[in-house]
């Protein structure tokens, strides 16, 4: 017979299609909501890429000139060429004074205006942000009534704030109104003996003269500054014109960093869901394909050609994907404007500032995202489309899967050895090393635990399970294909949630017991504290970054890292982050700090060494080590005293004090005091976000998968009713089927995740991983109810008719 030609290749697979049409239908469930979710997180990508910080204060301001808000580190790896890596910086880095003459000389500049911020503060009143009056005009802010301030006792007033002409605010009296936010401006004389540090300015808005180009006053003014050599107050780095929505940049300071932290998290995340929805896709396709194996083989007696099966199969999956996908692309723009406006709608998820545009064009990702898909699903055919082997021959499979195993393995272990981020990486490439070669044993895995089931099936089943142990035997590439989306789901759940729940636990046991002090105040400092009746001990806590440049695997890194800033001698009673080595009493000395236990380990440091650190404004600092301490989870790596801490701050106020009266049980009625990262709340919404989404995708898996096997098995199970077997007796096999299933999968599941989890619990906590029971039996049971529908539902009507 001569080959299939074109026209006959798309005739087979459009027959193919409609008599196929109930098994590709869990195919294209999981692609939907495979695409649904690539297309939401391309478009989640995009957005973060072109955020930026909001334009508020210097919106009339063409050119701005600020300090460079992030630090380098040039390093040359292992075997490679140097490589230069840059942190954001969360405090504000100034410009020094001269700038603002040599600004005013430039050609077309009609104004060069600087800018000093400082936050009022009076007790049982509200918190402003302050501004020099002449600083409006960068907004531009104007009056709407009353005049400028023209004496130090004297102020306006933004009409957010509600204050009226007359009032009293922080001491001073309100002698306008301005238009915009709640803020309040005074004289610039007073704005720079507020702000506290003379010489120097927090940025300096360029206003043009009428004709100017904003190009053109850009290039001049870089020019003058590149002339000048001016270089910032902190780190001695040429200082920056912004322009466009760049200028943002000098106002809200922890926008860049957190949208740089935001689309890290996604791009990671991406990478996940693609490995996930690879996995899925193969196991549900292969399966589709698998099941017509005596129908390829008909085809290729009759003389077509591997090929000619496999370009009919790619047809086939190519509408059913495509159709699929493009339907996902559809349904994701709708789901990333619900996380997007969830994530506006909640006060303080999102940094000050930060803009995540959202443009018209961007929503062609979404198809990008569904070409990807349908590119995965058309990769399965060339492998799954071809003539069936016996799972016993599989030689080349079975060492592939024990050489991922092994890989995972060795990721496990490689994840002891390592902290923080480091850890957290290599547990999450082992638990996917380890479901991928659990993917490809599949068979040999359920082949295995069905020996040790098929006695007991057969003695206490009776002949439910004799018909269940039989058919496990002789279809177990088809078992092993039911039990890889189980494993699958079940490991991922108890990586994600276990990992937070033991990281969170651990750090809110170690901030109970660091928190000693039986009083918490705010807006005061530990100086006012301690005159109060009764208080024995009492410091301040400021709260800060710094960066430490480290090497990691011979790559070069920047880790931003929160910090305390701390009085030495009123931690007694308030503070105790538990030293192993040391004393803390050597904080009271500059130029020292106190090293988290993990991180001098890591850093090979202890008390006598030296560390350097690039504090919050960039500034790089040796400081000697004096004490070693273990509750680093709670109080972060390192502890800085206030005096070597405050200098590099935009606001040196303290955030709270803690204070001992030597009364009633310690830390009684005080909230422990814990770090955190800036935007940790915005990237835990977010993961916690497409966590659950992976996690639908993965239960779904499940569920389509099953379907898809129980489809295949209509005629098996119709037989069975022919040669004698009851509803009854088909309704406890496959009861003991999804039993089965259930019962290895979790268990297998569990294996699988306990060597990640187990080694990163070790490493960052010293502990084993955390669980609370409710939350173990709600994936079991999530589980177990979708095991059981998938297993029913696709053969009810089988077994109706038996």
């Amino acid at each position: 017979m001569k080959p299939l030609r074109n026209p006959a290749v798309r005739l087979l697979a459009s027959r193919s299609l409609r008599a196929h049409r109930k098994a590709w239908a869990a195919v294209f469930a999981a692609v939907l909501v495979t695409s649904t979710l690539l297309g939401a997180l391309a478009l989640a990508v995009g957005s973060a890429g072109l955020g930026h910080a909001r334009v508020e204060r210097y919106a009339a301001a063409p050119v701005v000139v600020a300090g460079d808000q992030e630090v380098s580190w040039r390093t040359k790896p292992w075997g490679s060429e140097p490589r230069t890596v840059t942190a954001g910086l969360t405090e504000r880095v100034r410009v020094p004074g001269a700038a603002v003459d040599v600004l005013r000389a430039v050609p077309g500049v009609r104004a060069a205006v600087p800018d000093h911020l400082f936050v009022v503060r009076a007790p049982g009143a509200p918190t402003y942000p302050g501004r020099s009056w002449d600083a409006a005009q960068l907004a531009p802010y104007r009056l709407t009534g009353g005049r400028e301030p023209r004496a130090a006792d004297e102020a306006v007033m933004g009409a957010a704030s509600g204050a009226r002409l007359g009032d009293t605010v922080a001491g001073r009296k309100v002698v306008g109104i301005a238009d915009g936010p709640a803020a309040l401006y005074v004289t610039a004389a007073e704005a720079r003996r507020l702000a506290g540090h003379p010489g120097a300015v927090d940025a300096v808005g360029v206003l043009a003269e009428p004709g100017v180009p904003v190009d053109t006053l850009h290039a001049r003014v870089r020019a003058a500054l590149d002339r000048a050599g001016l270089k910032d107050t902190a780190s001695g780095q040429p200082l920056r014109a912004f322009t466009g929505d760049g200028r943002g940049a000098a106002e809200h300071l922890a926008a860049p960093p957190a949208r740089t932290e935001l689309l890290q998290l996604l791009a990671a995340v991406s990478g996940t869901v693609v490995l996930i929805a690879a996995l899925v896709l193969a196991s549900l396709v292969g399966q589709a394909l698998q099941q017509r194996s005596a129908e390829r083989e008909l085809l290729l007696s009759v003389g077509a050609t591997p090929r000619q099966i496999r370009a009919s199969a790619g047809r086939e999956v190519t509408r059913v994907a495509g159709l699929a996908a493009l339907a996902g692309a559809v349904v994701a723009v709708p789901v990333f404007h619900g996380l997007w406006s969830a994530l506006r709608g909640r006060t303080g998820i999102v940094p000050e500032g930060l803009e995540l545009p959202a443009p018209t064009w961007l929503f062609a990702a979404t198809l990008v995202a569904a070409a990807v898909v349908v590119g995965i699903t058309r990769l399965v055919v060339l492998f799954a489309a071809r003539r069936p082997g016996r799972p016993g021959k599989g030689h080349g499979r079975r060492v592939t899967g024990i050489v991922l195993l092994l890989l995972g393995v060795a990721a496990a272990i490689t994840a002891t050895a390592q902290s923080g981020d480091a850890a957290g990486a290599a547990a999450g490439a082992a638990t996917v090393t380890l479901v991928s070669g659990c993917a490809v044993l599949g068979p040999w895995i359920a082949a295995a635990a069905m020996k040790v089931l098929d006695r007991p099936f057969r003695r206490l089943g009776g002949a439910p399970g004799r018909l269940t142990a039989a058919a496990a035997n002789a279809h177990s590439r088809r078992l092993g294909a039911a039990l890889v989306p189980v494993v699958l789901v079940t490991s991922f759940a108890l990586v994600q949630l276990s990992a937070g729940m033991t990281m969170e636990r651990a750090a809110e046991t170690q901030a109970r017991a660091a928190t000693t002090a039986d009083l918490a105040l705010s807006g005061t400092t530990a100086e006012q504290a301690r005159k109060l009746p009764g208080v024995r001990t009492a410091t301040d806590v400021l709260r800060s970054t710094v960066v430490l440049a480290r090497s990691e695997a011979g790559d070069p890194r920047l880790d931003r890292l929160p910090v305390l800033g701390v009085d030495a001698a009123g931690l007694a009673g308030t503070l105790d982050p538990g030293v192993v080595s040391g004393d803390l009493a050597g904080l009271a000395a500059p130029g020292t700090v106190a090293v988290g236990k993990d991180r001098a380990d890591s850093l090979d440091v202890r008390p006598g060494s030296t560390v350097e650190l690039r504090l919050g404004d960039g500034v790089e600092k040796r400081l000697r080590v004096v004490a070693v301490y273990e509750r680093s989870l709670a109080l972060g790596e390192f502890l800085l005293p206030k005096g070597e801490l405050a200098p590099h701050m935009s606001d040196p106020y303290p955030a709270r004090v803690l204070a001992s009266t030597g009364q009633g049980p310690a830390g009684s009625s005080v909230a422990p005091e814990q770090v955190s990262m800036p935007g940790a709340e915005l990237n835990g919404i977010v993961s916690a976000a497409i966590v659950a989404a992976i996690g639908g995708l993965t239960l779904l898996s499940v569920l389509s998968t099953l379907a898809l096997i129980g489809a295949g098995r209509r005629g098996e199970l119709q037989l069975l009713g022919q040669v004698g077997a009851s509803a009854g007796q088909l309704r406890r096999m496959l009861g003991l089927e999804a039993g089965f299933l259930t019962g290895a999968g979790l268990i297998v599941g569990a294996v699988v995740a306990a060597l990640p989890l187990t080694a990163v619990a070790w490493s960052v906590t010293g502990g084993l991983p955390y669980l609370p029971l409710p939350v173990g039996g709600l994936i079991a049971g999530a589980v177990a109810v979708t095991v059981v529908a998938g297993v029913f539902l696709p053969t009810s009507r089988a077994r109706r008719g038996v």
